[in-house]
């Protein structure tokens, strides 16, 4: 889908990005990481053609991309940037339909692609559509400039540290966000980030650059067990084990919980409880109030009594979450088990301090302990 032939960009004497070349697949996220100055940046902005290479080719679907007009190329491409580009004066729906409304579309197909990404990106339409840029927060914007990047459908996606200006809780949310819509819609997506996390919980593919060269180009896992050379290595870290976790959802290792309605009574907590000691405290609809030990309840007391209310935003983590974040969320809680809960607070399942010990040691086998040596 994407190919670069031995690209090198060269500004007077100095070189940005030296003979680089990768292909990315239809529907993969390639991320582009390495320090300040490594070209990654450089790189993103020669596939969209705000700055052309002094040598080499790029190939967007098999055609060149210098080989056609750049408007022509760039209605082809999403751009999402880091300071997001909103314009102050349009509502959401303006700038989410900046490049349908330069296509032609009629104003029906616009309203309803508005509220079709609204909806897609975890913002209500009938509450944001006619907001302004001025009245979202951080991450509130983030998503409006992810919904206009995708707005034309376009097949690629091309994004600079897109969550690098919001803070940290929301970034998670955001990268979460990213992750199950990729999931749903394959786009093929470069991504430049600084932040070795987000790059291995996010890519199909990682390029790490250094200095405008290739370091090593490989899938996640390769890249933490099988490290290229020292400056990998280094630039990886040697917490190798934790940050596996990024690398697998909530969803994929959550056991169904232990559940007692608040008014069931002392006889029916402990046969739903079964063998577990601990249970979680569940309105009729599901919706998470508490938890509770099931030793030594009074007789006839009803589940509302004896549970511990818990702020079910703070204590839970949901489907699309890293196992990283729940184990986060875990250690800071003090708990060994972590109830799932959707956005409405309805109970999904839990996550066990033992799972995650599990997936930590999963590949650890695979860990290579031969000595690295830097690149040349």
């Amino acid at each position: 889908m994407i190919r670069l032939e031995d690209v090198t960009r060269r500004y007077g004497d100095a070189t940005a990005v030296d003979s680089l070349s990768l292909e990315v697949a239809e529907g993969e996220v390639c991320v582009l990481i390495g320090p300040s100055g490594c070209g990654k940046t450089t790189t993103l902005r020669m596939i969209n053609r705000l700055i052309e290479p002094t040598s080499g080719r790029i190939l967007v679907d098999g055609r060149d991309i210098l080989s056609m007009p750049a408007e022509e190329l760039r209605r082809g491409l999403g751009y999402v940037i880091q300071s997001i580009g909103l314009f102050p004066h349009l509502d959401v729906a303006a700038n989410i339909c900046v490049v349908p409304r330069l296509l032609g579309w009629e104003k029906a197909r616009m309203a309803k692609r508005v509220d079709e990404l609204l909806a897609l990106v975890g913002l209500d339409p009938a509450s944001y559509r006619d907001k302004y840029p001025r009245q979202l927060s951080g991450g509130e914007a983030q998503r409006v400039g992810v919904a206009r990047a995708l707005a034309a459908d376009p097949p690629v996606l091309l994004m600079d540290e897109p969550f690098g200006a919001v803070d940290p809780l929301n970034r998670e949310r955001l990268q979460s966000e990213f992750a199950r819509i990729q999931r749903e819609l394959r786009k093929t997506v470069i991504f430049v980030t600084h932040d070795i996390d987000e790059a291995i919980r996010l890519a199909d593919k990682i390029a790490i650059m250094r200095d405008g060269k290739l370091q090593q180009f490989d899938t996640p896992e390769e890249v933490l067990n099988h490290p290229a050379n020292k400056f990998v290595h280094d630039f990886v870290g040697s917490d190798r084990a934790l940050k596996r976790l990024v690398r697998v959802r909530v969803a994929d290792v959550m056991r169904s919980p232990a559940t007692v309605l608040a008014d069931a009574n002392t006889l029916s907590l402990r046969e739903a409880a079964g063998r577990r000691r601990f249970a979680y405290v569940v309105q009729p609809d599901g919706r998470l109030l508490g938890w509770l030990d099931t030793h030594g309840l009074a007789e006839g007391a009803p589940a509302a009594d004896a549970m511990t209310i818990m702020d079910v935003a703070e204590a839970s983590v949901r489907p699309d979450d890293s196992l990283r974040d729940a184990l986060s969320r875990m250690l800071g809680l003090g708990f060994r088990a972590i109830a799932v809960t959707d956005r409405h607070g309805v109970l999904l399942g839990e996550v066990t301090f033992a799972a995650v010990e599990e997936a930590m040691t999963e590949g650890d086998e695979h860990i290579s302990n031969q000595p690295v040596e830097d690149a040349e």
